[in-house]
């Protein structure tokens, strides 16, 4: 596989988890004649191996594995210790629960280091590119960037790129984005890649119980016990804290009901936890805060027309979008209510297969009735939200 044999001799980075999606990029790349250097971003967060292997991307197996990738492809290799910024994620991914909000780590690692921290580290080393495992496309038309999904719907990553800078984009590359996820895995194989058969990361890389739970009380966060009302203001029960919850969280309630019951607001201050049917979990609207837009400006009036995506695994919905003057929020109306909107999400707008961008998400309604706050009323928690 010799294609853009014109970049013969590029250097580029390429951002090697010790995952089969990062390694099969790092391999296409080479079969360019590319002058790659693997790059492993070290978390400082210390996974059992027992776990290592099968939920992980940070740790200290998936450094080995990774440097052996490179090794059999006769690619240099680095390993960079990002501890502190993984520190600052982590402190935003705590405030975020502790706010009532449901925090997006992953789109702000991609921001904050794949896309910003780890393209510094490449002009330090003359890179030109930097290019990682994400199952997206990148094009560049008439000098702007147009970010895709990828063709494998099932893995499409673009809705985390949401907040990613243009500037940013225009430095990187996705040599998988244009390939199914069994083709990826097929070509490993073929190509006699370590990581051929290995399983898919889980989402958040410093929660390897995949219970974010247990980070909560291994940071000692103060929790906001308080009472489970419905929304008419009914108390049906208490809990030990509003962190425990998201909008939209169906199981592990506490409280049975004679229909499928969902938390459709949460209210640190009071330590309150809403629940009620689906219908009450829906929302029509939202505002959001530090909209950034990729390839894409907005007409005259502010005001577009395009599908939003409110969370990873959210099938996007028609609706007409108001960008916010400086200081003002951005409005979005659906034309159908959405279930499940989330404060500390991110919106991400598409037409099509193109994404345009995006912001997080502040307020949301919900209908009214026990007389609690809309969703995500309270203030944001300072935090590293921001356009990048």
């Amino acid at each position: 596989m010799k294609a853009n044999i014109q970049k013969r001799g590029v250097r580029t980075v390429c951002a090697m988890s010790g995952g089969v999606d990062s390694s099969v990029a790092a391999y296409l790349l080479r079969e360019q004649e590319r002058e790659v250097v693997g790059l492993f971003m070290r978390n400082g967060v210390r996974v059992p191996e027992s776990e290592a292997g099968k939920k992980s991307c940070c740790s200290t197996a998936d450094a080995r594995d990774a440097r052996m990738v490179a090794a059999y492809l006769g690619i240099s290799f680095q390993a960079v210790d990002l501890g502190q910024e993984f520190k600052s994620i982590i402190t935003y991914f705590l405030a975020e629960y502790s706010a009532g909000r449901t925090p997006n780590p992953c789109a702000v690692c991609n921001r904050d280091l794949k896309f910003d921290r780890l393209i510094s580290f490449a002009r330090e080393l003359g890179a030109e590119t930097v290019a990682t495992g994400h199952y997206a496309q990148i094009e560049k038309i008439d000098g702007r960037v147009h970010v895709l999904r990828g063709v494998d719907r099932s893995k499409d990553q673009s809705y985390q790129l949401f907040c990613v800078s243009e500037e940013n984009l225009r430095f990187a590359e996705l040599p998988i984005g244009a390939m199914e996820k069994i083709k990826v895995r097929a070509l490993a194989k073929e190509a006699g890649l370590k990581t051929a058969q290995k399983p898919d990361s889980q989402e958040i890389c410093f929660v390897p119980s995949n219970d974010y739970r247990k980070l909560l009380e291994e940071h000692a966060v103060a929790l906001h016990p308080g009472p489970l009302v419905d929304t008419a203001g009914r108390v049906l029960g208490s809990h030990p804290g509003t962190e425990h919850f998201t909008i939209g969280q169906r199981r592990g309630l506490g409280v049975a009901g004679g229909v499928p019951l969902y938390v459709v607001d949460i209210v640190p201050a009071t330590g309150t936890v809403v629940i009620g049917g689906v219908e009450e979990c829906q929302s029509l609207w939202l505002e959001l805060e530090t909209v950034n837009l990729i390839g894409f400006d907005p007409p005259a009036d502010r005001t577009f027309r395009a599908q939003v995506q409110v969370r990873y695994h959210h099938t996007a919905a028609a609706a007409t979008i108001t960008i916010g003057e400086s200081g003002e929020r951005t409005r979005v109306e659906f034309d159908e209510p959405q279930n499940a909107v989330a404060a500390g999400q991110g919106a991400a707008f598409y037409r099509g297969e193109r994404l345009l961008g995006g912001g997080w998400i502040a307020r949301a309604e919900r209908p009214r009735g026990s007389g609690t706050p809309e969703v995500g009323a309270q203030p944001a928690p300072s935090s590293p939200v921001s356009s990048g």
